[in-house]
């Protein structure tokens, strides 16, 4: 180009001259550099960039910029250059107002007249033809935006209205929507109409356009059941009818509800996919052809390019033509007015905010009302609209409402179809953000209007009957939700209905007052009768809360899986109603769930998320660009900043040490992945990826190098330079990439299971292994030792990078589309399952750790990452705004007390500090056991007293917390072990009791009481309780010596004793010959004060709650509680999974809990409500203790001792817990959670 003059160009000839002069000038200020000079420097060709500047047509914003970059140009000042002469460009063409009549629908669907203008479609028609000719009864399906409505209309009718034979045309053709009651209102046309010129033979064709209102809109059952039943009976060979249904794709699975509708579309269906691109090309140009027009070549390639990649588009398509053709210039569509009109994905929004950008404020308030009242929102479903009579729309009859209507309908955003209104088409929902945000913040007040509006329509349709009337919680929500100004939401009809319900009410409450007082005035001398009716009305209040507060436990158990953010909330309503105990159990229940903590900065659905590695960190990236920070767990939003262009791909990744994230985004010739400081929000460096979408990163363990799959290739930057230190081909599908653990190897792995190791140092490939198999998803450990595939439907594989050997298959697992993730330990696997499940798996046994439901409102968790610990789980979706932040249980113990080789727990007692726990262990060989002492919140050991008995049991402590007692039943002899500690030792053996100082070996004193069979410690440690071989039961005061007799021996074996807290009471249990009890006795003088007959199966161990008034005992599988002043039997209960006898019951130190050992673990149970609250996993047969604070657990199993935290919130607690964890997003939910109630 260098020897080639540029012709002139003039800057007064418009703005593309202007545009262009301008950059001629800006080359010449360079110096005047040549184009083959230039384009090295902007990485275009010489033509491209001639072109730019000719002044023939306005480039392309990516090669305007490269140009202005290379010639030394500000790029912010040439894109608002750019940017202003598009505008005029665009407006110097526009014939907006010329009277012709545009070739294209926009939102609007197409009807039968627009046939002529109806394209690419034909394939499509001629199947469904083919399918009417062969079924009476069909369906036709497809996702929201695919066209099915403008098929049936605008491509079906005709064809069927022109048929000749054989096939003759139908008696008639009748097009139908279900709405809110199909049964009642489209009864008459399901009848065959008399045949005309079609001939005897000729059926009536009835078509149900968007049948899913039958879900979405009719909330009766029956009558729901009765319509469909009505469209079946076409089924009927001797039926003069044929039945067409159309569908939304997402509610294929609802059909299935009714088993003959799924029977009668099992092989009569047919799908409306994605168009290709010669019929997409066919649906661009040839309806402009058709009008006398022409569409730039450019911008036909474009719209078939964006379109690929926008299932269910058209309705954005049509829109995006329809303006684009509103800024033609002359007879010609371009590229330029394309770009003004807001292209594919912005062109419904552009519309949509200049018209209401017009609006005053009441009618802007207005519009918002209109376009709510237009929604139907969705139920684990994605939102629809609703037509709607104009008298339903609130204040329709003022001007700023008529004002509303005409401005939305001339943008084609509503149809006005005589008294129905309508929105255009269901992708204004989606693609206009304001309404977006409009239904996410009034979602729950739009669920109570949909069914108020229902009821009131019901009440008018009833002759305004009182029993159709609201009452009760459901007239409070509603009024809630619509008081004050919210009234202006109201139709006159609704606001009527709520204020004859307000009446009835008060009405009702007036009667009651005016009763109240003539009985009152008339039975003055009857005050005992007057207090007895009082009485009853307030235990009639009293059973309607009870009545209440149960109905609202069981919808909350209900509600658990689907929606627990609701049953949450519903178990706090239940218990404020009254704490029944099936409310108390719901609320528990509820405080047990891993409670979501929603955190939300925009109304972008969520691209991508990661996690520090600390797990302090979050990151998440909307689809608009934008990237937001928070610190965890607090939740606090830290940082917000902007890529400045939209997302592409789904990943993110955080360097080792948190202080670097990587960020991809859209550059102009492929993709950028920036690397930015979370800290401050500053990009140190940008890197680029030409091939495409960015799959999977990994930072290298020392974080100096970063790696990213592509369609084509695995790239490896430094990230100090920005220089690309490798570039490794081969592999087909790279997904997951990571480093290995010494960062001198990159792995990457394919969907299809294929696995490439290379090394850093020479480049070759070390492995190569072929999967062969059908994957869904990949991820690498953080270790990048081993990585986790999908081979089949419900398996998941961890397998070994060195070897590519499967370590672990994992079964059953319901596998969704999207990844999965580890915890940083490698120990956890997250994988998202279909809905909003997430199940977390063991990566070393394969066992479920647990399920997570994740709060995406059906929408699905596409991306999740487990912070450190396993204790924290975080989710998002593609669909929604916010992310999820879950705190899960622990699953290990605070600390474990390692115990003797060859020896086992038999015993354990905390001090009544709570800060020492002392453990007593027992040895198969004499000389084993040891009573060791540990400090109870570090898990330090602390001394040991090595006993020389190898049968060990009992411990206590004394009332100060400095003596310990323990026995040991052996006749060997013992060597004292000292101890720094000041504490009284005593030994049981077979024929005497001693008792030695610990520091000293003193011997205190001895008592000969016999073989001993049995021995249990008094709470203050002052006594012990033995039981000789005779059976007979005494009581030895250590602290004296004295010994005395409760219970001689009568040849009934004694199973096991307990002391009360205040040791003045001791429980014995003993077999009798017809029956098994349990005896108290006066521990002073042996008197029995209470016989429990326990029943069939003898109780095997006991204990007394901390107020001495409850007695648990523990028998085979089951455990019974009492009344211990009564002996009343309160409570019976089988422990689930137990296998074998339970271990001793041990009471919190509260009295609301119980802890139970079985072979399977512990389960902690809540007295009050029968329901276990947790379940610890540990081996067979546990023996437990609580601390004296209830905090903490000591579970000994084997040689062993782990101390677990506790950590069980009361009611109020747990009414905090709830309500703090669903604080944000409640909008009028948070009732519950409100003060009070």
């Amino acid at each position: 180009m260098a020897g080639r003059r540029e012709g002139p160009v003039d800057p007064a000839a418009g703005p593309v001259q202007r545009f262009a002069f301008e950059l001629r000038k800006l080359r010449a200020q360079a110096g005047g550099v040549t184009y083959r000079s230039l384009a090295r420097r902007a990485g275009y060709s010489v033509t491209t960039l001639s072109q730019a500047a000719a002044g023939e047509r306005l480039p392309t914003l990516p090669v305007a910029l490269a140009y202005a970059r290379a010639c030394g140009g500000d790029p912010a000042e040439w894109e608002a250059r750019w940017q202003e002469a598009l505008a005029e460009s665009a407006g110097d063409g526009a014939t907006n107002d010329d009277g012709s009549v545009p070739p294209y629908r926009g939102l609007a669907r197409f009807e039968t007249g627009d046939s002529a203008l109806f394209f690419g479609r034909e394939q499509l028609t001629a199947d469904l033809v083919d399918l009417l000719r062969r079924r009476r009864f069909a369906a036709v399906f497809g996702p929201s935006g695919s066209g099915k409505s403008s098929l049936l209309r605008a491509g079906l009718i005709p064809v069927l209205r022109q048929a000749r034979e054989p096939d003759p045309r139908p008696a008639a053709i009748r097009i139908l929507t279900p709405g809110e009651r199909p049964a009642r209102t489209h009864a008459p046309l399901l009848t065959p109409a008399v045949p005309g010129d079609g001939g005897a033979g000729a059926d009536t064709l009835v078509i149900v356009d968007q049948f899913e209102e039958v879900f979405t809109l009719c909330h009766d059952a029956a009558e729901r059941a009765r319509f469909i039943d009505l469209l079946l009976a076409a089924r009927e060979p001797e039926s003069r009818l044929r039945v067409l249904l159309a569908v939304r794709g997402d509610f294929y699975g609802r059909c299935a509800e009714h088993r003959d509708l799924a029977d009668g579309l099992r092989d009569a269906n047919l799908l409306a996919g994605a168009m290709s691109p010669a019929e997409l090309r066919d649906a661009v140009v040839k309806p402009a052809t058709a009008a006398g027009l022409a569409v730039e070549r450019a911008l036909t390639a474009r719209l078939v390019e964006e379109i690929a990649d926008a299932p269910g588009g058209l309705p954005l398509l049509s829109h995006a033509l329809l303006e684009t053709w509103r800024l033609r210039r002359g007879k010609t569509l371009t590229l330029a007015g394309y770009e003004a009109a807001g292209r594919l994905d912005g062109a419904i929004a552009k519309t949509a905010e200049k018209v209401y950008g017009r609006f005053t404020e009441g009618q802007a308030a207005a519009a918002r009302r209109v376009l709510l009242r237009l929604i139907a929102p969705g139920d684990g479903t994605p939102d629809t609209r609703r037509s709607v009579e104009r008298a339903e729309l609130p204040g329709s009859g003022r001007e700023d409402t008529a004002h509303v209507l005409e401005a939305l309908a001339g943008a084609r955003l509503l149809t006005l179809d005589g008294d129905t209104v309508e929105l255009a088409h269901e992708a204004l929902i989606t693609a206009w953000p304001r309404l977006r945000g409009w239904i996410e913040e009034d979602r729950e007040r739009l669920r109570v209007h949909r069914n108020l509006t229902e009821a009131a329509h019901a009440w008018q349709e009833l002759g305004r009957e009182q029993g159709a009337l609201y009452r009760g919680s459901r007239l409070a929500v509603a009024r809630e939700h619509f008081g004050g100004a919210r009234r202006e939401d109201l139709t006159e009809v609704e606001r009527a209905f709520l204020d004859a319900g307000r009446d009835h009410e008060r009405k009702g409450r007036r009667r009651y007052r005016l009763v109240l007082t003539a009985v009152t005035a008339a039975l003055c001398l009857a005050l005992v009768a007057a207090g007895l009716a009082v009485r009853q009305w307030q235990s009639a209040v009293t059973a309607q809360h009870l009545a209440e507060s149960r109905q609202l436990a069981a919808q909350s158990g209900a509600l658990l899986d689907s929606d627990p953010d609701r049953a949450a909330l519903l178990a706090v309503r239940a218990y404020r109603t009254s704490p029944t105990r099936e409310a108390t159990a719901a609320l528990y229940t509820a405080a047990a769930l891993p409670l979501r903590e929603r955190l939300a900065g925009g109304t972008e659905p969520v691209s991508s998320l990661a996690l520090s590695p600390d797990g302090h960190t979050l990151a998440g990236q909307s689809a608009d660009g934008t990237v937001r920070i928070w610190n965890l767990p607090e939740g606090e939003l830290r940082r917000t900043f902007s890529t400045g262009r939209d997302t592409v791909g789904d990943v993110m990744a955080f360097s080792p040490d948190g202080r670097t994230l990587a960020v991809t985004s859209a550059g102009g010739t492929g993709v950028l992945l920036g690397l930015w400081d979370p800290a401050t929000g500053r990009k140190t460096r940008t890197l680029a990826v030409p091939d495409g979408a960015v799959r999977g990163m990994d930072f290298s363990p020392d974080g100096r190098t970063v790696a990213a799959s592509s369609p084509t290739a695995v790239r490896v930057w430094d990230v100090g330079t920005g220089r690309e230190r490798r570039s490794f081909t081969g592999h087909s599908d790279p997904q997951a990439v990571a480093f290995g653990p010494d960062g001198r190897t990159v792995a990457a792995v394919g969907l299809n299971g294929r696995l490439r190791v290379w090394d850093m140092a020479t480049g070759r490939a070390r492995t190569v292994r072929d999967g062969r198999i059908e994957g869904r998803a990949t991820a690498f450990s953080p270790d990048g030792r081993t990585y986790a595939v999908v081979p089949t439907e419900g398996v998941v594989q961890l397998r070994e990078v060195a070897t590519g050997g499967v370590r672990r298959t994992i079964k059953d697992v319901a596998v969704g589309m999207n990844g999965m993730a580890f915890a940083p330990d490698g120990r956890t696997l997250a994988v998202p399952g279909p809905g909003d499940r997430v199940r977390l798996w063991d990566t070393a046994s394969g066992a479920a750790r647990g399920t997570v439901t994740a709060g995406h409102r059906g929408r699905g968790a596409m991306h999740v990452a487990l912070g450190a610990g396993g204790r924290t789980l975080v989710t998002s979706s593609n669909r929604d705004p916010a992310i999820r932040v879950h705190g899960l249980p622990a699953e290990q113990p605070r600390t474990t007390l390692p115990g003797r080789a060859g020896t086992s727990v038999t015993d354990m007692a905390f001090s009544p500090d709570g800060h020492t726990v002392a453990t007593v262990s027992q040895g198969e060989l004499p000389g084993r056991g040891a009573v060791q002492l540990w400090d109870a919140r570090t898990g330090d050991h602390e001394a040991t007293l090595a006993l020389p008995g190898s049968r060990l049991g009992a411990v206590g402590f004394g009332p100060a917390g400095r003596a310990l007692a323990a026995r040991v039943v052996d006749n060997a002899a013992t060597k004292n072990s000292a101890i720094k500690n000041s504490a009284i030792r005593h030994r049981l053996w077979a024929r005497v009791i001693e008792v030695r100082d610990l520091a000293t070996g003193r011997l205190r004193q001895s008592r000969a009481l016999g073989a001993l069979d049995t021995a249990v410690f008094s709470p203050d440690g002052r006594r012990v309780a033995v039981v000789d071989w005779e059976q007979s039961v005494r009581i030895w005061h250590l602290s004296t010596g004295a010994l005395h007799t409760v219970r001689t021996g009568r040849d009934r074996p004694v199973r096991a004793m307990a002391f009360t807290p205040d040791g003045r009471t001791l429980a014995v249990v003993s077999i009798e010959a017809d029956d098994d009890r349990v005896t108290l006795l006066d521990a002073a003088t042996g008197r029995t004060q209470r016989t429990i007959r326990s029943g069939a199966g003898s109780p095997l161990s006991l204990a007394f709650s901390p107020d001495g008034h409850t007695l648990a005992t523990a028998s085979g599988r089951s455990v019974k509680t009492w009344n211990a002043g009564t002996g009343r039997l309160l409570d019976s209960f089988s422990v689930s999974g137990a296998a074998g006898p339970l271990t001793a019951p041990s009471f919190s130190p509260d009295g609301h809990t119980l802890a139970i050992g079985t072979a399977r673990g512990v389960e902690l149970r809540d007295l009050a409500t029968g329901r276990p609250r947790m379940s610890l996993p540990t081996r067979s047969h546990p023996a437990v203790a609580f601390s004296p604070d209830g905090h903490t657990l000591a579970v000994g199993t084997g040689s062993s001792v782990a101390l677990w935290t506790i950590d069980l919130p009361d009611p109020s607690d747990a009414i905090r817990s709830i309500c703090g964890a669903l604080d944000a997003g409640l909008g009028p939910l948070k009732g519950p959670c409100g003060a009070g109630g």
